[in-house]
């Protein structure tokens, strides 16, 4: 009896989905370039399973019914175009090719395009959730070739995490690139995320002289309330663990974070767009900071500052903590969600936005209660420019920023570094100003290069250049945009 889906790479990933899709009922044929790993699933977890290994592609793609279905689940970049390049000429026209790896968005519309004009349909399947995601139920975000779209469904609503009784999360994005280019941009707001709460640990470990158990409840307190989220509740848990010899295992881990390119894809992506993604932006510098170990460790024995300790209401602290951390996840979304919107007016995509913070609300790294108030708002106002704009987001930040404006203050005078929590105070008060000092930086730049600059009692679009010194003459330059 043949499969109805393949799946290639049989890594963490791989091997989770396989036997969640099972576990659903499904038959899986499974290949991996390393025989020893097929054979050590099909004879390990995966045994008395619907699921076939193969030793080769050739095995794998006649295992299939039609139209074929085959994942991939391998690293991105060449990898992916090789084994594209090794299955294309086996297969039928309308058989499917999934991308469910870290692809960038634009090498998913590139494989789109190239497949669809050979007969063959291309999804890139963005997948979040990590190892127990993809086992338990993930959050699946899949764009490319609508045609595929009816063939893939009943496979992964089934085995996606469902939210509010049984709504999978996990539903068409879009064209081409969209699909992973929402999941590239659930993982800039996931390293947000990761910061933000980053940020608030070291306020309480170095400016409050808090233990981790004294942390582990706060954790625990906030994991109840309107912070309710993935990332809250695995850190209340991680200040929980000891070692072996009794003491918080967090003390002994090195303070040198890794990522592995998509918080930088996304960053990358505003800039081309011109979008102010100052948080996620600065979250990815700090990682890149924190690699610094070496050159750090030399600094703090040379370079002067405050490290003192808070001395007012720590209680009040906290609590001002609680509200700056939510403050700073509201901007955070609020950013995240113009680039969707910049984006997808770039590639002419027209992605549905509440439904896509219902795929994040299960499953998904940053999955949370708060994202049910994103849905809200769309589904009230589709067209919203900014999620500040809402009334429920207007209210929820007019009433948190002075915590957060608390809390940078304090951090400020106790010289605890809080970069993704400044980038989103500086954000805010900069999109509530109705003036910005940018003429002086117009008047500047046309000082230097005859740039030009609009006025304020002239009609919009009409641009003017002064010659400031009497020597530069009237030739102007190009206007550039944003």
């Amino acid at each position: 009896m043949p499969s109805q889906i393949g799946l290639i790479g049989v890594g963490l990933m791989g091997e989770n989905l396989a036997l969640n899709m099972a576990g659903k009922g499904f038959a899986v044929s499974v290949f991996d370039a390393s025989s020893d790993k097929v054979m050590k699933f099909i004879s390990g977890r995966g045994q008395g399973k619907t699921i076939r290994g193969c030793h080769s592609l050739h095995e794998l793609v006649r295992s299939l019914e039609s139209p074929r279905r085959i994942m991939l689940m391998v690293p991105s970049g060449k990898p992916v175009d090789d084994i594209i390049e090794s299955l294309i000429d086996s297969l039928d026209p309308g058989d499917i090719l999934i991308d469910g790896g870290n692809s960038h968005f634009s090498d998913t519309t590139r494989r789109t395009r190239l497949l669809e004009e050979r007969g063959l349909l291309f999804v890139g399947a963005g997948v979040s959730g990590g190892e127990e995601g993809a086992l338990l139920g993930p959050s699946i975000m899949p764009g490319g070739s609508a045609a595929a779209w009816q063939s893939v469904k009943p496979i992964f609503q089934a085995i996606a995490a469902k939210v509010d009784g049984d709504v999978p999360c996990c539903e068409w994005i879009g064209p081409e690139g969209s699909g992973h280019f929402v999941k590239m941009v659930h993982n800039g707001i996931e390293y947000g995320d990761m910061q933000i709460i980053c940020e608030v640990y070291d306020v309480m470990r170095n400016l409050l002289g808090m233990s981790a158990p004294e942390m582990h409840q706060v954790f625990k307190d906030w994991s109840q309330g309107e912070l309710e989220s993935y990332l809250i509740e695995i850190t209340r848990d991680i200040l929980a663990v000891k070692d072996e010899d009794g003491q918080p295992l967090l003390d002994k881990i090195l303070d040198r974070a890794g990522q592995k390119g998509t918080g930088k894809w996304t960053v990358v992506t505003a800039l081309d767009v011109a979008v102010p993604l100052t948080l996620v932006t600065e979250s990815v510098f700090a990682r890149v900071l924190s690699s610094m170990k070496d050159e750090r460790t030399q600094a703090s024995g040379l370079l002067g500052g405050p490290a003192g300790r808070f001395s007012g209401d720590r209680s009040a602290l906290v609590e001002d903590l609680r509200k700056a951390l939510f403050a700073a996840k509201l901007i955070s979304y609020a950013q995240g969600y113009q680039l969707l919107r910049a984006t997808a007016t770039e590639f002419g995509w027209t992605l549905n936005y509440g439904a896509i913070a219902m795929m994040w609300r299960g499953g998904c790294i940053i999955r949370s209660v708060f994202l049910k108030k994103i849905k809200t708002a769309f589904d009230s106002t589709p067209e919203l420019v900014n999620l500040l704009l809402d009334p429920f987001f207007c209210e929820a930040i007019t009433q948190s920023h002075p915590s957060l404006r608390n809390v940078l203050c304090e951090a400020i005078r106790g010289g605890v570094p809080m970069p993704a929590m400044s980038a989103a105070l500086a954000y805010y008060d900069g999109y509530r100003s109705a003036n910005l000092p940018a003429n002086l930086l117009q008047a500047q730049r046309d000082f230097f290069g005859a740039h030009q600059y609009e006025r304020v009692d002239r009609p919009r679009g009409v641009y003017f250049h002064t010659n400031w010194t009497g020597r530069g003459g009237d030739t102007a330059s190009t206007v550039y945009g944003a």
